[in-house]
């Protein structure tokens, strides 16, 4: 598995699962269209973006480059960098027809044109000794539940109320809350989060 410093943003969860099968980073998802029209997850983009970098990793259909549109004109670009898959014709297996340009997306390409594409962009491989500079695991699923924030009867609502607070999407899972804590923050600055919730 290829370990790189930058966040990815994909258009939807087959992306983000094929993706993370090859790469360990936070991988976020822009819910195909839905980035239009949720202001938390594009603030969450940003925030990844400006903390770790961000890869913005779509569709070579025309959906595809209005989403990356979207995202560039809403992130300055000294924060982005644009992975690009090839136009390949053909449908994804689960799918029961091609799609409307007829163009293999991110969950089809193989293993070795995705990592293409992410060498091309720019993208920082780490080193196994290595470490991104705010990646760590310090926290785990027994913090959130210390801090009520998960496997209590009030930690939903205790945790909406981190998430607004945090500017962060509402219906983000604790998981999802856990997987930006340890990516986007350092240990210290995410445990004084989980302090003030």
């Amino acid at each position: 598995m290829m370990r790189i410093q930058e966040a990815i943003v994909v258009e939807g969860r087959y992306d983000k699962n094929t993706l993370s099968q090859l790469v360990d980073t936070l991988i976020l998802e822009t819910s195909g269209f839905g980035i239009f029209k949720n202001a938390e997850q594009m603030a969450l983009l940003r925030r990844a973006a400006e903390k770790r970098g961000l890869i913005v990793f779509t569709d070579p259909d025309g959906a595809g480059f209005v989403i990356r549109n979207r995202i560039k004109s809403a992130i300055p670009g000294q924060y982005l960098k644009h992975a690009y898959v090839p136009d390949i014709y053909g449908k994804e297996k689960r799918k029961a027809k091609a799609g409307k340009e007829g163009k293999l997306g991110v969950e089809g390409m193989s293993p070795a044109i995705l990592e293409q594409a992410l060498r091309q962009c720019g993208a920082t491989f780490l080193d196994q000794e290595e470490e991104a500079p705010r990646q760590h695991n310090g926290l785990t699923k027994a913090d959130l539940c210390a801090a009520g924030l998960s496997g209590g009867a009030e930690s939903g609502k205790r945790r909406q109320m981190l998430l607004k607070r945090m500017e962060l999407p509402e219906h983000m899972s604790a998981n999802a809350l856990l997987a930006v804590l340890n990516s986007c923050y350092t240990l210290e600055e995410a445990q004084k989060i989980l302090s003030e919730a």
